[in-house]
Parts: C-alpha cells; sequence; structure tokens
C-alpha cells in the first residue's frame, strides 16, 4: 500500500489553504506571473466563488488547489498536509480520495452509458464490482438521474451530462469539490438548475465546494466571494453563513 508522507502545519480551521502562491510561466525569454502571492484559506462546508476577468489567474488558482499543477512557490495545505511536497502517485490517490473535479466541458466517455461513466473513479480506487455499481447507482440517483443510468452521452441534454460529470466527481465521497466554469456551457436556466444541486450536495453531505465562476448571478448561491485580478485576491465578499 502506498504511504503517504505527510507533513503537517499548525491549523487555521481551513479544509484548503493557500499560503503566498505564485506561479510564474515561462515562454523563451517571455515571463508570465499569473499568481502574485495568493493567500486564501477555505472551511469546510464552505462554497466559494473565484471570480475576475479572463486572465486574472482564476483557472490557474483552481488547478493548483486541486493539485493539477504547482505552485512556483508557496504552500497548499488540505487538511493540513502540504501537498505541494508529494510525488505525483501521492497526488494521484490524494485527489481521488479527497477532491472532485467538475469542468465546464463534461468529459464524460461517449460510448460508456452514464452509469459506467461515474463509475470510472471508483475503479481507480479499486472498489469491488457490486459495491461500485451500488455507489454510483446512489450518486446518481442523487443528482436526480436514476431514469438515466443506462443512457449514453449523446442521449442526455447539456444539463443531464453536467449531472452525470457532478455524479462522477461526488461517487467517492470527497471532501472538496473543484468546479471550472461548471454551468458555462448551459442555458441560464439550466444553470441555475446546477447551482440548486450543488446547493443541496453542500447542504446534505457538507461538501465543500469552490467554483471559478464568470456569471455574478450565481455567487448568490455561495458563503463568500473571491475577487481575483492580475494574479492577486483584490476582494473578498462575504454573502451569509448559510446558503438559502
Amino acid at each position: 500500500m502506498l504511504k503517504v508522507e505527510e507533513e503537517h502545519y499548525e491549523a487555521s480551521g481551513g479544509v484548503v489553504e493557500a499560503r503566498d502562491l505564485w506561479k510564474v510561466y515561462r515562454l523563451g525569454l517571455t515571463k508570465l506571473v499569473a499568481l502574485r502571492g495568493v493567500n486564501l484559506s477555505v472551511r469546510a462546508g464552505e462554497v466559494v466563488a473565484i471570480v475576475g476577468p479572463s486572465g486574472s489567474g482564476k483557472t490557474t488558482l483552481l488547478t493548483i488547489l486541486g493539485t493539477l499543477s504547482k505552485p512556483t512557490r508557496g504552500v497548499v495545505l488540505i487538511g493540513g498536509v502540504d501537498v505541494t511536497k508529494l510525488s505525483d502517485e501521492e497526488l494521484a490517490k490524494l485527489r481521488n480520495r479527497k477532491i472532485g473535479f467538475v469542468f465546464q466541458t463534461f468529459n464524460l466517455i461517449g460510448r460508456l452509458t452514464a452509469l459506467e461513466n461515474v463509475e470510472l473513479p471508483l475503479i481507480a480506487a479499486g472498489v469491488p464490482p457490486r459495491a461500485r455499481r451500488h455507489m454510483a447507482l446512489e450518486a446518481l440517483k442523487l443528482v436526480g438521474l436514476e431514469k438515466w443510468v443506462n443512457h449514453r452521452p449523446m442521449e442526455l441534454s447539456g444539463g443531464q451530462q453536467q449531472r452525470v460529470a457532478i455524479a462522477r466527481a461526488i461517487v467517492t465521497r470527497p471532501q472538496i469539490v473543484l468546479a471550472d466554469e461548471p454551468t458555462g456551457n448551459l442555458d441560464s436556466k439550466t444553470a441555475l438548475s446546477i447551482m440548486e444541486l450543488f446547493k443541496k450536495l453542500n447542504e446534505e453531505l457538507g461538501v465543500t465546494i469552490i467554483m471559478v465562476t464568470h456569471n455574478l448571478e450565481l455567487t448568490r448561491y455561495c458563503h463568500r466571494v473571491v475577487h481575483l485580478r492580475d494574479g492577486m485576491i483584490v476582494k473578498e465578499e462575504l454573502l451569509r453563513e448559510g446558503l438559502e
């Protein structure tokens, strides 16, 4: 069994924390600074929106928080563990266990059914077939797709495909869901239904949700809004202690 070497830091109440995060890209002689000393702490059970103009560093920050990319400098803590010091194998195990991802593009496999798509993280985790099927069915039921488990992506609407993607993200019961423009390819009515689903998951499962969005209307579903500009946090808004 893989042993994760964990270095713990003093807790500050955040399930996800960024400390003095910098991200610098070098293209030949050109240097692009995507993040400039970002500090952010997200509490367990919190729903946080990250907003800002194009090129402000929103997606870069999200991918670093999700351990898909490493910062040039700084520390990322998940549950008090500095994940920037973990190996690729250790990070893959951590992601599968603690983090679910939802993207603007649904990233479903066309030849697989909704059920089979949702089972994929469980296969990677080594869950036995019978338990895997049960867990995937429960996740699809939670997102309201129990009648579409045997449908393939092309047989589903955009909103239904995103629900399958969300079911896949939560099937391992992660502590954290990171969503990058999850409603970007959806019409306004469907976008609101997806946000209602996120609200349900937060309230019923206690999932911490960090979402990048350009749609400020959707921030009313969040506890807090973090504004980025030029790779820096320029403002934070506390909207409410609990969701509506």
